[in-house]
Parts: C-alpha cells; structure tokens; sequence
C-alpha cells in the first residue's frame, strides 16, 4: 500500500553536476495527462540559467485526453491507470527509453502554503548544514495538520541572532538561528491515490511537486522573479496561484474557478454546444478587444444542431467572446483586498 514518510511527499536528491540522467515527468490533469521524457546534460556555468547546473534536452513527449480524473484528484481508478499506461507508453516510444520513475506534478487535493517561522539555538557556534535541517523539520512538523502531506517546505529567508535578509547561513556564527519558511500541504488522501496509480503502472515517483510551483519556475524570467509576481495557472479544474516576491516562493492557494467554467459561460453567452464553445475560446478568446473584433465575425454554430456538415451557424462578432471571459478576469486577493488581474493577452489571438 502506498505511503508518505512522515507525512511528506517523495522528494529529489541532489545530482551530481557532471553526471548525465534521463528523467521523466507526468502531469494527470483533469482534461489531458502529459508525459515528457529528457535528458539532463551537464554545461558550463556560463551556459546555465541561474539556479541550475544542467541542460534539458527534450527527447519524448505525449499527450493524451484524461480518464478517471475530476478536479486533478483520481475518481476511477483502472481508468486512470490504462490512461496513465497508455500516455507513458506513447512518450517511451517517442524517446525510444524505458522508463522506471516520473516526477509528478500535483494540482488536487486544496494545495496550501503556510508560511512558518522556525527558531533555534547553535549549540556549536556556527551554523551548520545539520542545523539547518534540524530547525527546518521543525517547522515542518508544526505545518502540518492532520489529514495533510508536505510537499514543499522553501526558506523564504533566514535570521542570525535575530537579524533578517541572511541568504546563506552556513558557516556563519551567531548564538541564535531562524528561518522562515513557506510549507505547502496538500491532503494526504488525494497524494497517496496519484501515488498508487503511478506504482500500478511499475513506475516509481521519484518526486512530488505543486503543478502551480512547477508553472512559476517554466514561464518566469529572472528578472520577473526578482522584482515580485504572482502566477495563476489556469487549468480546466480550479485554477491555482502561486505569488512569488524577490524569488522566493511565499504561498500557494486554489481558487474554484478554470477553464471549464469560461468554456460554459461561452456556451450560453453564445447559444452554442460546448465543443464548439471549447474551440470558440481556444480560437478567439481575450480579454483586451481591439479595434478590429467589433467588426470582424466569426462562425457560431447553432447548438443542438446536428445535420451534419450542413450545420446552421449564425454570424457573431468576435468581441463578443470578451463578455464571456472578461466577467472571471480579476481575482480578489485573499488577505491583501487587491484585485489582480489574471488572464493577460498572449502574443497571438489567444488568451493565457
């Protein structure tokens, strides 16, 4: 039976930085499971992005619609296997590797992060590595409650006898350690179900991590993450949000809305059936309207339709997408009374 230790997710070991791994991620969503299959290289530091020691070389991918899924937790189990299966399958052939363990990205189970303050006293005068981990556990232990698994525990920041901003503590004296540090749990039932599925397919999880963690780390330039941003990563479950001021990861939240919803309010806004609601958005959706969209029209076929590839369909300009989407635009922080604005405009048509 699959378990967590001590309550936490499995976490990555520190790799070598002149050693060559093939690693695998798989991502079970509600609408999609993706697997991709790349090979770390080593490259100089000159060459690397800041924070990282190795290249990602992308040698197998895959695709495919999702089964036995709702909201990111697993609902039928056998059907969430063969879909899992069956997506691994497609990646390994692409890649032509087998593969033995995934890292896993989790979106379910009312991810939360909880920032914790942790404190000690140096029994040897300087801090070290043990010390750090000792007071991090700590605080670990304290961050999480019952029915909940760790899946990250990030220092925000440390403190040496009381003075805060210490980046690196190792090696430096002071009477008095501390640190702050974002713990984000996530419900331990839906982890261990995402687990099992993995291990019926002979797969080890060689990793856990938050799908909105994982969004900040691929899409935020350095400088973005420098200065402070707050990323929203807008699946068709509940989307997520994952703020992340000078760097540091400060707090994870879900919120019940995603893309499904914007594809529903389409659908009646529109008068059309949800696949081409789906399409419609996919297409054409935005939040910022242009000069142009008030005048250019497009195809809104007739819901309920279903005369073949004679299908009726009614002229609507395509401004009128924004009514649909624009209304689920802002986001009211929690515990700030801010509005946030969280669908911006991509560089083609679409919306993101």
């Amino acid at each position: 039976m699959t378990g967590l230790d001590r309550n936490q997710t499995p976490k990555t070991r520190p790799m070598a930085q002149k050693r060559t791994a093939l690693v695998a991620s798989l991502d079970i969503g509600t609408s999609k499971i993706a697997c991709m299959v790349a090979r770390l290289k080593p490259c100089p530091p000159n060459d690397a992005l800041r924070g990282r020691s190795h290249a990602v070389e992308l040698i197998g991918y895959s695709q495919i619609q999702s089964r036995g899924v709702k909201a990111g937790a697993v609902v039928d189990l056998a059907e969430c296997e063969q879909a899992v299966r069956h997506a691994v399958a497609l990646a390994e052939r692409m890649a032509k590797v087998r593969v033995e363990s995934v890292l896993l990205s989790v979106a379910a189970g009312r991810l939360q992060g909880q920032l914790i303050e942790a404190a000690a006293d140096i029994r040897g005068g300087a801090v070290t590595a043990a010390d750090v981990t000792r007071v991090t556990s700590t605080g670990m232990r304290h961050a999480t409650g019952e029915g909940r698994a760790v899946l990250h525990a990030l220092p925000v920041g440390y403190a040496l006898d009381g003075v805060k901003g210490i980046r690196d503590p190792r090696g430096m004296v002071a009477r008095q350690f501390g640190v702050d540090m974002n713990v984000v749990t996530v419900d331990a039932t839906v982890a261990k179900n995402l687990m099992l599925v993995v291990e019926r397919c002979h797969l080890n999880v060689e990793a856990m991590a938050a799908s909105p963690y994982v969004a900040g780390l691929s899409v935020l330039t350095d400088d973005e993450a420098d200065i402070g941003a707050a990323v929203v990563e807008m699946a068709r479950a509940p989307r997520r949000s994952r703020p992340i001021p000078a760097g540091r990861f400060v707090h994870a939240s879900g919120f019940a809305v995603g893309g499904q919803h914007i594809t529903m309010d389409l659908a009646r806004g529109l008068g059309a059936c949800i696949a081409d609601a789906e399409r419609i958005k996919t297409l054409y959706g935005t939040v910022l309207t242009g000069g142009s969209d008030a005048r250019e029209l497009m195809s809104v076929p007739t819901a309920g339709d279903t005369s073949g590839m004679f299908r009726r369909s009614c002229p609507a300009p395509r401004s009128q997408t924004s009514s649909g989407i624009a209304p689920r635009r802002y986001l009211k922080w929690s515990g700030t009374g801010s509005r946030i604005p969280l669908l911006r405009q991509s560089r083609g048509r679409g919306w993101c």
